[in-house]
């Protein structure tokens, strides 16, 4: 019997370091706690090292903003002084494709000037497993928004599996000041924000759900006074 050990161990050990046959078989999964991890730490680092130091450090390259036209994130943040007192976030809700590629968080936020709203933030994986903003906005509300109990967390219905290597990652568009849009890798997740010179903007989400795409965020925000 203790002749087996060794050769059992052996065969384990062989399959585990065929890493082509277990990255070919392997289909990235969603984890929406990491999304919220990342929001937190924007959240925390905004008030640590600064509101557009935060802001500059956890942008994709592409990242759009409005500011208050739509604008290229870095482009807007690069060089610009953080305000004396950043704004303060909490992530209230998060929508995740199947495969985790993509995600939406939803929350409140709260000025120094007592003023309350919304933001909305779509988060991209990176190739080391973080998470890096992608859009983000937000708009003014009357009252603010009241706290969960917890942070509530919804994840796409998975698309069939198929044969073969993962998906490629999907290209990023041109900028256009006028429209944006993305979906995850496996396609469960998609978002589109449309502008206009003003400011004034409508953004949607949706992800699989029942079997078909399914609206989870939709958006009206108006020109800024």
């Amino acid at each position: 019997m203790k002749r087996l050990i060794p050769l059992i161990a052996l065969t384990l050990t062989a399959c585990a370091g065929d890493e082509r046959f277990d990255r070919s078989r392997l289909r990235p999964t969603a984890n929406p706690s990491a999304v919220i991890a990342a929001e937190l730490a924007f959240a925390s680092l905004a008030q640590t090292k600064g509101q557009w130091s935060a802001f500059r450090a956890t942008a994709t390259g592409d990242a759009v903003m409005f500011a208050p036209a739509m604008v290229r994130a870095q482009d807007w943040l690069k060089g610009r002084a953080d305000p004396p007192v950043a704004v303060k976030w909490q992530p209230h809700q998060v929508w995740s494709s199947c495969d985790g590629s993509v995600a939406v968080t939803h929350g409140a936020w709260q000025r120094p000037d007592n003023t309350v709203g919304y933001f909305t933030t779509v988060w991209q994986r990176q190739r080391d497993g973080g998470y890096k903003w992608l859009f983000d906005h937000a708009d003014t509300l009357a009252l603010a928004l009241d706290a969960p109990e917890m942070i509530t967390a919804k994840v796409a219905e998975c698309p069939p599996r198929r044969s073969g290597p993962p998906a490629s990652r999907v290209a990023s568009a041109p900028f256009d000041p006028a429209m944006r849009s993305g979906r995850s890798d496996d396609g469960t997740l998609t978002w589109t924000v449309t502008a206009q010179p003003d400011g004034a903007h409508n953004f949607s989400a949706e992800m699989v759900t029942g079997g078909a795409m399914t609206p989870v965020v939709i958006e009206e925000v108006a020109a800024q006074r």
